[in-house]
């Protein structure tokens, strides 16, 4: 940006001045027509170091003055992925990039649609930009809870069934959404209406730390990308010094996970983000060369019969003591890890109106849930951590 300092010099030299900046307007509008719809390079725009290591469904690009937002895989299974350039009001952006959706930062106004940007809102302070979520009920977060006891936050339906009308009354910037496939109708009634819809797939990750990682989406958001690479480096920090700390002892304990619904046992795949954290907590997880990122259907027998000598009992589903346990089914009582009262649960944190703690906050948060895993499957290599997440059946 160019200034120009009048002081008590001869009014020639000031007139000279004008003439001259006046010359140089000339010049910039003439390189600005000239360089009309070329395309970006290196040298004519500087990269901020704030790259994605561990996500694989998300591309952030920095530049001067505006970031190219990449989702490369909104759903599974996607043929394409989504692209949007995030800038401030007035900047000017190169023609070349005319084809994209610009979203304009940092957001006044957002609707969210899973508990796991709650706090990724928090903790950058913008959860007043909050206007609608779907299911108001699942979220925990008393600070959130109460935005939405004054009315601050609407209930906009579920994902299946939104209100419509209410969602383009409140006039989001943006609508953060999630899709389980490519049927996306839910949305196309927003994005014709001129809304962007970003659809978070971060829980497509399969690695905690790039699941983690997705809290720089709302960074780029929000203009807040110093402020949230530094939380990301210390959860990165936190996460590799205790997976390293694991690795101690030479003890791999076994561990099973799960509980029977609707007739099938439900547990973890290898491939999952629990799977990992197993591994990663040097433990045994006994299905982790299964494939699939999502939950594991099998019969109690197989189950039993692979894991009736599991040392440790890793997310007992919604039960919160042996007792429930038992009366669910009393073949439960038959595991070792039963017997021995080595059953973990994740379902004793709720807010007040029954949404899960761990499912908020947990994804933001995996070197807790490391933390917690090692203490209770090596508790000597960390003597004064208390579990947070995970806690010991009743």
């Amino acid at each position: 940006m160019c200034r120009t300092t009048i002081s008590s010099v001869q009014f020639i030299c000031f007139k000279r001045g004008v003439l001259f900046f006046f010359y140089l307007i000339l010049i910039v509008s003439s390189s600005c027509k000239k360089g009309k719809n070329h395309a970006i390079n290196k040298r004519e725009l500087s990269k901020v170091n704030s790259e994605i290591r561990y996500a694989k469904n998300i591309d952030i690009q920095h530049f001067n003055s505006f970031s190219i937002l990449n989702i490369i895989t909104p759903y599974p299974n996607a043929n394409e992925g989504q692209k949007f350039v995030l800038a401030r009001k007035n900047i000017k952006l190169p023609d070349s990039l005319n084809h994209l959706k610009k979203i304009t930062i940092p957001l006044q106004k957002v609707i969210a649609t899973s508990t796991t940007h709650i706090p990724m809102l928090e903790f950058i302070g913008k959860e007043k930009t909050l206007v609608g979520f779907p299911h108001t009920d699942y979220i925990s977060s008393s600070k959130t809870r109460e935005l939405i006891n004054d009315g601050h936050i609407k209930n906009v339906g579920s994902e299946l069934d939104f209100n419509t009308e209410l969602i383009l009354a409140l006039q989001p910037d943006v609508i953060i959404g999630f899709s389980m496939g490519k049927n996306t109708q839910t949305y196309q009634k927003f994005i014709q209406n001129g809304i962007p819809v970003i659809y978070n797939s971060d829980w497509l990750e399969k690695s905690p730390l790039g699941r983690a990682e997705w809290v720089k989406l709302f960074g780029a958001l929000y203009d807040q990308n110093n402020m949230t690479d530094s939380l990301f480096n210390t959860i990165e920090k936190e996460y590799l010094n205790t997976k390293v700390l694991a690795q101690k002892d030479k003890n791999t304990p076994t561990v099973l996970s799960g509980t029977v619904f609707q007739g099938k046992w439900h547990l973890a795949a290898g491939e999952s983000f629990m799977a990992q954290l197993l591994q990663d907590a040097h433990t045994q997880y006994l299905w982790s060369d299964t494939k699939g990122q999502g939950s594991l259907v099998l019969s109690f027998e197989s189950v039993f019969d692979k894991a009736k000598k599991a040392e440790y009992w890793i997310g007992a589903g919604r039960y919160t003591s042996f007792k429930d346990l038992q009366e669910a089914n009393i073949h439960y009582s038959n595991f070792d890890a039963f017997k021995n009262n080595e059953v973990y649960t994740f379902s004793k944190k709720r807010g007040d109106t029954g949404g899960m703690l761990y499912f908020e906050l947990g994804p933001l948060m995996p070197h807790i849930v490391l933390k917690d895993l090692v203490k209770i499957t090596h508790p000597d290599l960390l003597p004064d951590h208390q579990p947070y997440f995970l806690e010991k059946l009743d």
